[in-house]
């Protein structure tokens, strides 16, 4: 098995210098990591649930994990990523799938202890089917000698992203500065929203009821001075940094909410690489 790298600080400074607009984010992830990857004996896996809307750095920050802990995420064999469109789409077929996902985690958990479990569009997932998880991610499961408590989970989605938006916009009708908004004010909002919402994978699901989720990582909605950072990022990865032109006309061109203030990106930065191409 590969060996996790000391330099973990690294994802510190990648989530700094690459995430825009995400202070809680960076700060929960960074802390979260450090502190699980430290201990040498935890004494349950490192669970961290993500939640906001399309294209404020979800997937990426999950990438970002992947890639510092074994150099690249999703062709390492101790990354593992579902989708529910792909893995899971058939709602009538959720006990086999169920068996399934109990033995694939096993597996990959006898083959390396410190594996990556990703499960994006949470949103998607079929209600009933993440508890088979239940028993891995508590203090008392044993998988077959294995120090399963070693391993982390990473859950992705936009459930609860109403809740979300709404403490961003009071806040910032509030003239609060965005860096003010704490991570607690989110935790019990978000557990709550995601356990009760039909369109949620955590749908009364029992892993929220044993409170075996470590950490909610809100990601906030993206305003237009974080798109402007999106694009001049790509634009320098494509080597035009200095097209300012490119960065008003991307930045102007995406629709922005409420109707009333424009604050933010109603499609955060996921449109920006297509929106470069026609500019550019």
């Amino acid at each position: 098995m590969q060996r996790v790298p000391e330099g973990i600080a690294d994802l510190e400074w990648d989530l700094y210098k690459n995430v825009y607009g995400q202070h809680l984010a960076q700060d929960i992830v960074s802390e979260e990591v450090a502190r699980f990857l430290q201990n040498k004996s935890p004494e349950r896996p490192l669970v961290l649930s993500f939640h906001g809307s399309s294209g404020t750095g979800k997937t990426l920050v999950s990438s970002m994990l992947g890639n510092h802990l074994y150099g690249s995420a999703m062709s390492s064999p101790y990354v593992h990523q579902f989708v529910p469109t792909l893995h899971f789409p058939l709602p009538d077929r959720v006990q086999e799938y169920r068996e399934e996902l109990k033995s694939w985690v096993q597996g990959n958990l006898t083959e390396c202890a410190r594996s990556v479990f990703l499960f994006d569009e949470m949103e998607k997932m079929p209600p009933g089917l993440i508890d088979v998880l239940e028993p891995f991610l508590g203090p008392s499961h044993v998988v077959f000698r294995t120090n399963y408590r070693k391993a982390i989970y990473i859950f992705i989605g936009t459930s609860g992203e109403e809740v979300i938006h709404r403490k961003a916009l009071e806040s910032r009708q509030a003239g609060r500065d965005r860096e003010e908004i704490t991570a607690e004010d989110f935790q019990e909002a978000i557990a709550r929203t995601v356990y009760n919402s039909t369109a949620s994978g955590f749908f009364q699901s029992s892993i929220l009821r044993q409170q075996l989720i470590t950490r909610f990582v809100p990601f906030l909605p993206l305003s237009r001075r974080h798109v402007e950072r999106c694009v001049r990022s790509q634009l320098c990865q494509r080597g035009s940094c200095g097209r300012g032109d490119v960065v008003e006309a991307v930045a102007g061109d995406m629709t922005y909410a409420p109707v009333q203030g424009h604050y933010f990106s109603t499609t955060g930065c996921k449109a920006v690489p297509a929106k470069i191409n026609l500019f550019l």
